[in-house]
């Protein structure tokens, strides 16, 4: 199952799945809670502005729930593949 979080709406997220023909779950954590927990709400600097911005990271759980990957600051393209392949060597 894929899950992803962020800050945006729901709103927003509808149309990104819809954009992008995604077909997993998308949530809203508007407070940052869960982000603040898995460590990914990072200080950044915006036009000489501190800002809190999230680092794009992927979590991989076993079937037991437990923790068994973590992926930090991350970037699109081959990564997708890269998790796949090891859920594939390391989890089935």
């Amino acid at each position: 199952m894929i899950i992803g979080i962020s800050r945006d709406s729901q709103e927003s997220h509808q149309k990104f799945r819809k954009k992008n023909d995604l077909n997993f779950i998308l949530l809203t954590d508007d407070t940052g809670e869960v982000l603040e927990k898995f460590g990914v709400l990072k200080n950044r600097k915006m036009f000489g502005k501190e800002t809190k911005g999230i680092e794009r990271s992927t979590f991989v759980f076993n079937k037991f729930g437990e923790l068994v990957k973590e992926y930090r600051n991350v970037k699109p393209g081959p990564h997708p593949e890269e998790v796949l392949e090891f859920i594939k060597e390391k989890l089935t």
